[in-house]
């Protein structure tokens, strides 16, 4: 099985979980609100934070931006979308920012000139996001490969087919697959989490975890079945406006997340069955023969 690294972190089986906390746009477009998410993120132990990238005019049509839409930008969709989007300022503040507090950060690029954007900052890796997953354009961009930096596929909605045709272009070297269900929140019975092992046997590279259901259960399953990258959305308070709130983890619920995924990884052992030292006094104290 393939190891990873980001950011000098190894990722893959036989290494520690890798925690990613999935800002995305729970900033709603305001820099504090985004740093104090970093905040949440490092002081939980999550190993990176991610955010997402569109040029706007590009992911959306014309008619979809027009539709109305109230918002605290404006009266259309196209406000909003435009209002959530950090530019360059915001951007060089979120880089000098992580380096500040430690924290790896990468983004989701929805198309090729956020890509060449986001390339500016030399971070450790990109996500494909799910929607994004059958963009040939995107995922054969020069600069998404070029600097041998780790891919991150996420695969939501896509049938084995479109992510066999991804994998295809994008090649199995420093790639990694995230096994997503796109509902906002998932139900439990839309996880399909025993899809985790299958991936890892089809395609032979390390496979994690994207999660957008509301509790923490399904998540530690996940890293129990081989997930060796576990990402949540995270806010300061779910109830805030945003499409991603109410799919997302506080800073509590993240916590224990990620305590419990790392008591997991304590839990598991070698896989040998043996008697260890503590038990001896109790086999004396409780057998018979």
């Amino acid at each position: 099985m393939n190891v990873v690294k980001i950011g000098g972190t190894s990722v893959g089986e036989g290494f520690p979980c890798f925690f990613i906390g999935e800002i995305g746009i729970n900033h709603n477009g305001d820099i504090d609100l985004a740093k104090k998410l970093i905040d949440v993120a490092e002081a939980a132990g999550c190993n990176a934070v991610k955010f997402q990238k569109r040029t706007v005019d590009v992911v959306y049509s014309a008619e979809e931006l027009a539709k109305p839409r109230e918002n605290p930008f404006g009266p259309t969709n196209g406000d909003l979308k435009r209002g959530l989007e950090f530019g360059s300022e915001e951007y060089q503040e979120i880089d000098r920012y992580c380096r500040e507090q430690g924290i790896l950060w990468l983004a989701s690029c929805w198309d090729e000139a956020s890509v060449d954007f986001i390339d500016q900052f030399n971070v450790p890796g990109y996500k494909i996001a799910s929607a994004s997953l059958t963009d040939d354009a995107l995922i054969r961009h020069t600069k998404m490969r070029a600097k041998n930096r780790p891919i991150l596929l996420s695969t939501g909605m896509s049938t084995l087919d479109q992510i066999d045709h991804a994998v295809e272009v994008l090649g199995k070297e420093n790639l990694v697959i995230l096994h997503a269900t796109s509902t906002y929140p998932a139900y439990y019975e839309e996880l399909s989490l025993k899809v985790i092992p299958m991936l890892k046997q089809r395609y032979g590279v390390p496979v994690g975890y994207s999660g957008h259901e509301t509790g923490l259960a399904s998540s530690v399953a996940a890293a129990t079945l081989g997930a060796c990258i576990v990402e949540r959305h995270i806010t300061i308070d779910r109830s805030m406006w945003g499409s991603d709130h109410a799919a997302s983890l506080e800073p509590s619920g993240l916590t224990r997340l990620i305590r419990d995924i790392r008591l997991v990884e304590q839990s598991m052992g070698d896989g040998v069955k043996r008697v260890i030292e503590r038990e001896v006094l109790v086999m004396k104290k409780l057998r018979r023969k």
